[in-house]
């Protein structure tokens, strides 16, 4: 893990829906260079938390800071915020009617305004790492679920964020797909990407992490290394998790 440097620091974040309130204080400092994942039953606000970094959705309490700044404020601009956040869902969104290249350097060109012949080399750079370089001229019908998958890491990536979250990304597809997405993860972690995951891939999670974080019911139950939480979970709750998959 690289050196402890706090990248973002979440203090006592509540989230609710009407009544009911869904993220119930939630603390998690996550050091540059980090990979945390978070694991949890469906339902228990781990979406729901990744969506609060990114603005998607707003909080009723507490503070996210991203180097320093705090995000939980009327004048953020998440704009701006996105462009250090970057985030990648289960359900791709590329857009239909561009080609694979046009909806990489859609926000890198129309949001950051960078110099194009710089923005297609980075492009092309990281459609090369993924292993698509020759599909930049596609459109996403012909392409796998596996690849659009890749192709939405890439577009994050050329936006050159601070810290990447990925929202299950594989729950969408076939288990063949699932491993060439969760290879090109793994790539980003050894390069040092500071990384938050949610995922129900636990031997993956096993194998990427440097820290798991236990979320049950809006609140962190347990943290710990993976060695920590898969062998020795502290609590009943985590040990009923873990007993439902076969890993």
């Amino acid at each position: 893990m690289a050196e402890q440097e706090a990248l973002l620091v979440v203090k006592d974040v509540h989230k609710s829906y009407g009544h009911a309130e869904v993220l119930k204080g939630i603390d998690i400092t996550v050091n540059k260079g980090e990979v945390v994942v978070i694991l949890g039953s469906s339902g228990c606000g781990k979406s729901t938390f990744l969506r609060c970094l990114n603005g998607l959705e707003s909080i009723q309490q507490g503070s996210i800071k991203l180097s320093g700044e705090e995000l939980n404020t009327p004048k953020t601009s998440w704009i701006k915020v996105r462009q250090k956040v970057g985030m990648v869902f289960q359900s791709y969104d590329l857009f239909p009617n561009m080609t694979v290249i046009d909806n990489i350097l859609l926000g890198p060109l129309k949001v950051q305004k960078r110099n194009k012949a710089d923005a297609f080399a980075q492009a092309d750079e990281l459609l090369n790492r993924v292993g698509l370089a020759d599909r930049k001229n596609a459109y996403p019908r012909e392409l796998s679920g596996g690849q659009k998958q890749r192709i939405a890491i890439v577009r994050a990536l050329c936006m050159n964020p601070d810290i990447m979250l990925f929202d299950e990304v594989t729950a969408s597809l076939d288990p063949e797909m699932v491993r060439e997405v969760l290879e090109v993860i793994l790539k980003l972690a050894a390069q040092g990407m500071t990384m938050i995951l949610v995922t129900h891939e636990l031997n993956f999670a096993r194998k990427v992490a440097d820290r798991i974080i236990f979320i049950d019911k809006g609140k962190i139950l347990e943290e710990g290394t993976p060695e920590e939480f898969f062998n020795h979970p502290k609590t009943e709750r985590a040990q009923q998790f873990l007993n439902v998959f076969d890993f």
